[in-house]
């Protein structure tokens, strides 16, 4: 690392002569945040020389045991990569340890500096060359649905929602966009923006989403796509931490309830010249944009039945894709349409953008958005036509085509040439492998409700 990137380090140090410790993060291909702790007085080493993992981090399965047949365990010796500090994400964690505690991303190498194929943030920075190369900027911006629940299990030892921190009493109504609810939630809702100063992540609005303890945080837009990550995965961690604070638990399951409504990440991208010109906005205001954006429409389309491998990552994610509760079914898109997978939102011309709907909230943002830049610029190059546009209930318009299917979704991605060709096909050799043990060790399970249906009738 250069003298200036030590210097960032020695200066917070000498900011805040209360912290401790350091976190040193770095997101796994689930989203887990995974690393080491350092005291302060290790801080610019780290800086100058960077700090050792393991390969197989990103080989680890949600429950942090390594898949051997992503080939980055023992076949390869499990031997280790050097991790380096992401610029400006050094900050306090004020939720934890009285203030005493600091976080730092970082992001893997190989010993000779070349990028890491399997880290998920290097895999985003390679998509982010392709926009590079051809003069254009992607402006993106996040929007994180979560639900809090209660630490104490129902009877039936089962999640629940919390209690209300004002009435006492167990929400059990939707009361989307509800300002009372927010009012009931102010401390927490608070000491999240508080936390979120501190850490520098540009919160935009908080709303009461459509199930009872259902809650959605959005982040402003960002012209530097790997930071606008960064902000989503520190927020994540945010959210779960003041939630403990408080007495929650926060969990972004993409469907924790089975009758409600699941949570989702939408993601909202535009494209920006070398002049600074949103080259999705139309000259004449047309609200389905320009050439362009019909053709980066058109990629997403193109290629999410194969997306679903990796924007419904894990065996709870396609229990998510139900009729009747706001999840697109196929690929469709329109103009100011919440039914539609790609919707174009109004407003404003000059931000004109695609708002993408499918990924859930359990999706790594890293590989979320490298896909979705993977499949714009795929649309771009290609000159993809889109087809028309959906007005009215596309539910009611279009079959549900996307799969539920978690092996489908993974076969899928495995023969997609284009998503291969942008995001490496080593990388997606081996989230497939790391997708497809884990969903192996899922159908040697039995749930409750098998015994509940089959156990004495069949």
């Amino acid at each position: 690392m250069s003298p200036d990137s030590v210097d960032e380090a020695t200066a917070f140090l000498e900011q805040h002569p209360e912290i401790a410790t350091i976190d040193l993060l770095i997101s796994d291909l689930n989203g887990v945040l995974r690393g080491k702790r350092i005291p302060r007085e290790n801080l610019e080493k780290v800086y100058r020389d960077g700090v050792n993992l393991p390969a197989s981090v990103f080989a680890l399965d949600i429950h942090g045991n390594t898949i051997e047949e992503t080939g980055l365990g023992l076949e390869t010796g499990d031997g280790d990569r050097v991790c380096h500090p992401v610029p400006g994400s050094l900050m306090p964690s004020p939720w934890l340890r009285d203030g005493r505690q600091a976080q730092l991303l970082m992001s893997m190498s190989e010993a000779d500096g070349r990028p890491f194929f399997a880290d998920p943030r290097q895999v985003l920075d390679g998509v982010l060359e392709r926009f590079r190369r051809a003069g254009l900027t992607p402006v993106v911006a996040l929007e994180l649905e979560f639900y809090l629940v209660d630490r104490q299990r129902n009877e039936l030892g089962v999640i629940q929602p919390p209690l209300s921190p004002c009435s006492q009493e167990r929400a059990t109504q939707s009361q989307l966009y509800s300002i009372n609810e927010l009012d009931e939630y102010a401390d927490f809702l608070e000491a999240i923006q508080a936390a979120a100063d501190t850490q520098g992540l540009p919160l935009d609005t908080a709303l009461k989403e459509c199930a009872p303890g259902q809650f959605e945080i959005n982040l402003l837009h960002c012209d530097s796509a790997l930071t606008a990550c960064d902000s989503a995965v520190l927020l994540k961690r945010l959210i779960k931490g003041v939630a403990l604070k408080h007495g929650f638990e926060a969990t972004f399951m993409a469907k924790p309830y089975g009758s409600e409504a699941g949570s989702g990440t939408h993601v909202h991208i535009s494209l920006l010249d070398e002049a600074g010109r949103n080259i999705f906005a139309d000259e004449d205001g047309a609200p389905l944009g320009t050439p362009e954006l019909g053709r980066a429409v058109a990629g997403l389309l193109d290629t999410m039945p194969a997306s679903m491998g990796l924007l419904a990552p894990n065996l709870n994610s396609f229990k998510r894709f139900q009729p009747g509760l706001y999840v697109p079914m196929a690929p469709t898109w329109g103009y100011d349409n919440r039914s539609v997978a790609v919707r174009i939102p109004s407003g404003d011309n000059r931000a004109r953008r695609i708002e993408h709907r499918v990924a859930g909230a359990d999706v790594n943002p890293y590989l979320l958005v490298a896909t979705l830049l993977a499949a714009i610029d795929h649309g771009l190059h290609q000159h993809l036509t889109p087809p028309p546009a959906i007005t009215g209930n596309a539910y009611d318009q279009v079959a549900p085509s996307l799969t539920n299917s978690w092996r489908q979704a993974l076969d899928l991605l495995e023969h997609s040439e284009p998503l291969a060709e942008a995001l490496g096909p080593d990388f997606l050799r081996v989230f497939i492998a790391n997708r497809r043990a884990e969903r192996d060790q899922s159908l040697q399970s039995v749930s409750k409700l098998e015994y509940d249906w089959y156990l004495r009738h069949v």
